[in-house]
């Protein structure tokens, strides 16, 4: 087995409260203490400079569509891997709307099969609450626990029963899995496609009001506390959620939200020209809502970074905007994205507490060993140089979709080595 020494970064390993330039050794695929652990001849040890970089606890992406099994055709586990790979994430969760969908073992059998055949990153598969994310009847809870999954969500849907929702809460909370929630009330939502403000009005599209995430939110943070259970509300965009999340936060609701770099480097005056990468769901929102988003990441309301990777062919895109199917890629602009806006533009934190958001924050959530550079451990590590400039080309991504609206965008940070139970799998 082959052996690697990390030399000269700044290591930054939350978990541990470790700030400091120094080395970082791996030998069989493992964290170790020091180069003496290492009982290999000197040719046979790697040893990377990493000199003005960060060395980080392999990030994790706990909102990714990898779209197989079914929607091959937008993305792979292997090529959604490769992205994430290529991004700076060593480990992602795949959320369940797939075709079959993940809401039984043998879906997740296969999708935990697949990935450990074709994908260069840990894949954690998430189940469905419901069966066939319809809402209505649970999903097998118990089974997909002793599966393999990490969390239950019908992400891409919401349950709108709140009786069948509360009953999967305490599932949930028997098995010892937590629950994440897509807000949207359907009621409230109808058939909007944009933010409900000045520019859905002006371009005569159907609007979204905040109020239809809120609601849901709100439901959310009722039921964690009637359970006694946490709830992770995923893709947070309004003012208003930010402040539900700060008030239930502060009594000790076991309640918790993300943010995704679309929703904060981008505002509802995008879809102005009906560009069809500007339209996901949630949706953009207006510059009231961003900077509620900004702060709510600055005072820890919003404890988790990730992207909704959401991949869709050329030809879906390629429609008239009411038609066209929400999401857009976002695995290997992140990072870069964050960076760059939370870091060096807007200095809400510092590149400490942003990495603190993608390692040691997701692996407590869901109970996963990762995100730690822990002696012993695996030996996942993230390499960042975040003074990096550098160009957003969508057309030499690792993904198997282009729907991203950040091509041409020059940002500042990126990672530049991903590597995966010592084995690096991607460099620049």
């Amino acid at each position: 087995m082959s052996a690697t020494i990390i030399r000269n970064g700044r290591v930054i390993d939350p978990a541990n409260k470790r700030d400091e330039t120094g080395d970082v050794c791996i030998a069989d695929g493992k964290i170790i203490g020091s180069k003496s652990g290492i009982r290999h001849s000197k040719s046979e040890i790697e040893e990377i400079d990493a000199k003005g970089l960060i060395v980080a606890p392999g990030l994790i992406d706990m909102h990714v569509h990898l779209r197989e099994p079914g929607f091959s055709h937008k993305e792979t586990i292997e090529s959604g891997a490769h992205a994430a790979a290529a991004g700076g994430f060593t480990t992602v969760v795949c959320m369940p709307n797939t075709l079959p969908t993940a809401d039984n073992p043998s879906t997740i059998a296969w999708i935990k099969d697949r990935a450990a055949a074709v994908a260069s990153v840990n894949v954690l598969p998430a189940g469905a609450i419901s069966k066939n994310l319809a809402g209505e009847e649970l999903a097998p809870i118990g089974s997909l626990a002793q599966a393999g999954v990490v969390a239950i969500t019908d992400d891409g849907h919401c349950v709108q029963n709140h009786e069948v929702m509360r009953r999967a809460v305490e599932y949930a909370r028997m098995v010892g899995v937590i629950v994440l929630d897509h807000c949207q009330d359907y009621n409230l939502v109808g058939n909007g496609v944009v933010h409900e403000g000045y520019w859905s009005t002006l371009l005569g599209l159907p609007g979204w009001p905040a109020a239809g995430e809120e609601v849901v939110v709100t439901r959310n943070i009722l039921l964690a506390e009637l359970c006694d259970h946490h709830i992770h509300c995923q893709h947070i965009t309004t003012a208003g959620s930010v402040r539900l999340l700060r008030e239930a936060r502060s009594r000790g609701v076991k309640i918790s939200g993300e943010v995704c770099p679309h929703h904060i480097a981008l505002t509802d005056e995008a879809i102005q020209d009906f560009d069809t990468n500007y339209k996901m769901n949630p949706p953009l929102r207006s510059q009231t809502d961003v900077d509620a988003l900004l702060e709510g990441i600055a005072d820890g309301t919003l404890s988790i970074l990730c992207s909704d990777h959401a991949p869709h062919a050329h030809f879906e895109k390629e429609v008239e905007f009411d038609a066209a199917p929400f999401g857009i890629i976002g695995l290997e602009t992140e990072l870069g994205l964050f960076l760059d806006l939370l870091v060096h533009k807007h200095r809400k934190i510092g590149i400490d507490r942003l990495v603190e958001m993608y390692t040691v924050e997701p692996a407590c959530l869901l109970k996963v060993d990762a995100g730690t550079l822990s002696v012993g451990r695996r030996a996942d590590v993230t390499l960042i140089d975040s003074e990096l400039e550098w160009t957003v080309k969508v057309d030499q991504f690792q993904s198997g979709s282009r729907n991203s609206p950040f091509d041409g965008w020059k940002l500042k940070g990126r990672a530049v080595r991903t590597i995966v139970g010592g084995k690096t799998v991607w460099k620049s």
